[in-house]
């Protein structure tokens, strides 16, 4: 991690004074990108595509909406009650393009889903809401609805739930090695308003999840200076969502890495990263609310959250696996029935839909399938196109 300090903005220094100049970085980066005036989401600053701070796999059209929708109608037709009201709910819809593709993924596969499915959009910042709003104008297909998660808690669904690239951008502790001792790294207010780290003592409520999590820390060969993050938040998020389903499946599409390859030795400066106009850098604390802050997620740590709160990991495997198993090489292969007029387009989707899978890129994202309430044990992943339930033909 880059040690240089850094400016600090005015709308920052002031909420660091009035919490007497330092704060956990879990902290800070919840500012960053939360605030709802100048984080970098909360203020709707975030640019989403291949133009903007980074691309998403929506972002690069249509393809990946259609794969995964016929992972989603599959789960949403495995769900043992088919008389009631099936909610589709992804939480955090960016942009709002995998929501408009997949009402055009039911529209065209599964006619039957919209007279009975609605797509509710959970969304915290206001100023996404209306982009996502402007997105989905005109757009037919099942009802929408935007809500807090407060709303679904209050009336609760059943249904299949989405986390596409949502839990990454979780404000996370994190932890560093110093003199010896695992502590909590903070960030503190210099003169000049100048952000700079610090190592603050870990509170008993997060020593005791750390403790009791069956992962060492720090693992053995560590040098001073060894950091890592720790997903604290995560548990809060799958307390209120196991409260606003009551049976159905969650289905996170994250980087996430197994605990065996997360908490090395090696792996000395953690998984946080950066974003901004397309570049990764390795300072969180620069441009503060003007960049994306990601952390990998331990598949570990999150299985063992969302189990204590009902949630039950039925399966897991890598995109480039599940996006095959989905039909993509029938995709591909389609592409080369296109006439030649279409040869550029071809040519486009192509590159894609390979990007898609690519082991280097997206391909490397992990898909966890977890469920809860009634049926959840006949709920998983699509293992081939055969059985995609969505599949055309």
């Amino acid at each position: 991690m880059d040690p240089t300090v850094a400016d600090c903005p005015s709308w920052l220094a002031t909420l660091l004074h009035q919490a007497s100049g330092t704060v956990p970085f879990r902290q800070f980066m919840d500012w960053a990108l939360h605030h709802p005036e100048h984080g970098y989401y909360g203020s709707g600053r975030v640019q989403i595509g291949p133009q903007g701070d980074f691309a998403t796999s929506p972002s690069l059209g249509p393809d990946f909406a259609t794969l995964l929708g016929r992972q989603l109608i599959d789960l949403l037709r495995t769900l043992p009650d088919q008389t009631g009201r099936l909610s589709l709910v992804e939480v955090g819809p960016g942009e709002g393009d995998l929501a408009a593709d997949l009402q055009a993924v039911l529209a065209r596969h599964a006619p039957d889903l919209i007279e009975r499915c609605e797509l509710v959009l959970v969304e915290r910042s206001a100023c996404l809401r209306q982009r996502q709003q402007h997105r989905l104008e005109g757009i037919g297909g099942c009802p929408v609805r935007w809500c807090a998660i407060e709303e679904l808690q209050a009336a609760p669904v059943q249904g299949v739930v989405l986390a596409h690239e949502l839990l990454d951008a979780f404000p996370v502790d994190r932890l560093v090695l110093h003199q010896g001792e695992l502590q909590l790294q903070g960030v503190r207010l210099q003169q000049q308003n100048q952000l700079d780290w610090t190592a603050l003592a870990i509170p008993a409520p997060l020593q005791k999840e750390l403790e009791s999590s069956g992962i060492v820390l720090p693992p053995p060969g560590s040098d001073d200076g060894w950091t890592t993050e720790w997903h604290s938040t995560l548990r809060p998020w799958l307390e209120s969502l196991a409260s606003s389903v009551t049976d159905g499946a969650l289905l996170v599409i994250d980087y996430a890495l197994e605990a065996s390859r997360y908490y090395t030795a090696r792996r000395s400066e953690g998984t946080l990263m950066a974003y901004c106009k397309g570049i990764a850098g390795l300072n969180p604390l620069v441009h503060a609310g003007e960049q994306d802050l990601t952390a990998h997620l331990c598949i570990e740590t999150l299985t063992q959250a969302a189990a204590h709160y009902g949630w039950q990991l039925q399966d897991q495997r890598r995109q480039g696996e599940a996006l095959l198993a989905l039909g993509l090489a029938s995709d591909l292969h389609a592409l080369q029935q296109l006439p030649a007029t279409e040869l550029a387009q071809a040519l486009k989707r192509r590159e894609t839909l390979l990007r898609l899978v690519d082991p280097a890129a997206l391909g490397d994202f992990h898909w966890l399938l977890y469920s809860r309430g009634a049926g959840a044990d006949r709920l998983s992943l699509a293992t081939g196109p055969d059985n995609a339930g969505s599949r055309p033909g």
